[in-house]
């Protein structure tokens, strides 16, 4: 893996160069080991969380772990492109638009001590745009390549804190062309409820269940390109302790072994429907 600035990555994706690279900020990662049709993506794995905000921040790191989505860039990381965050929503959120990215309160508590300093601000807000920009253009590189795209987007959520029966996996699609994708969308869902997962573990899915899809990691790309489908891909934290803070790898294994081909089937299948149109 190379530490690449975000001028060198673009350059790097607009002559189609296959490359491991994190960004020089360390902020987010991106592997290309081929151009294919479809991209993984992980925005909100990562839990770094900048020394200058310690002392100011009066969240506790299980209490921004708790929020985050832990192991999901892991879930995807056998697939030839993937992109994901390395530093935690808390600091800046790369699935909300740049004015809104950083918290004041989360959760329904206050997340500072006192209001954020504007050269901070500023630090983070680079590393969200940068990330954007880099998003354009690789999704813009794979769209002229192949036609279309599609871009799995990965996500957890906190099952225990619902107060009803919620599935293993939620898609969110109310911001995407469900008359146009619904074929794919539907797809998906049932390769998600075929899953074999360990220690009981039911692999259940819906539509639009707990989430909608109303992150702006999606709806940025679906406003760009109007030929690329994102798919945001919810799995309930079945794979760890919510409440304890223990992860559990036979689980997170399963999956990842799984998606490496039910990704793949998807996305050819996705191709053949619409790469011609």
């Amino acid at each position: 893996m190379q530490k690449l600035t975000v001028e060198q990555i673009i350059s790097k994706i607009e002559a189609k160069e296959a490359f491991h690279a994190v960004s020089s900020d360390y902020s987010f990662t991106l592997k290309i080991d081929d151009y294919v049709h479809y991209i993984c993506g992980a925005v909100h794995d990562g839990h770094q969380f900048r020394k200058s905000l310690w002392n100011n921040c009066l969240h506790t790191e299980y209490e921004r772990w708790y929020e985050e989505d832990p192991e999901t860039k892991n879930m995807v990381v056998s697939h030839p492109i993937v992109i994901a965050g390395c530093d935690s929503r808390f600091e800046y959120d790369l699935n909300r638009a740049s004015e809104s990215a950083i918290y004041e309160d989360a959760w329904g508590k206050r997340l500072w001590k006192k209001p954020l300093p504007e050269e901070e601000k500023q630090k983070s807000m680079g590393k969200h745009d940068a990330f954007y920009k880099v998003v354009h253009a690789l999704i813009d590189k794979i769209e002229s390549i192949h036609g279309v795209a599609i871009v799995y987007d990965m996500h957890s959520y906190n099952w225990k804190r619902w107060d009803r029966e919620v599935p293993t996996w939620n898609l969110g699609t109310s911001n995407v062309d469900a008359i146009r994708f619904g074929m794919d969308i539907e797809d998906w869902r049932q390769s998600l409820s075929e899953l074999s997962l360990p220690n009981g573990i039911e692999s259940t899915s819906k539509i639009n269940d707990t989430f909608q899809g109303n992150g702006y990691f999606l709806k940025f790309i679906s406003k760009n390109f109007k030929n690329t489908l994102v798919l945001a891909t919810e799995i309930a934290k079945v794979y760890c302790d919510e409440y304890d803070c223990i992860t559990y790898p036979e689980v997170v294994a399963a999956v990842e072994f799984q998606l490496r081909d039910r990704i793949v089937t998807h996305a050819n299948a996705f191709y053949k429907r619409h790469a011609m149109q």
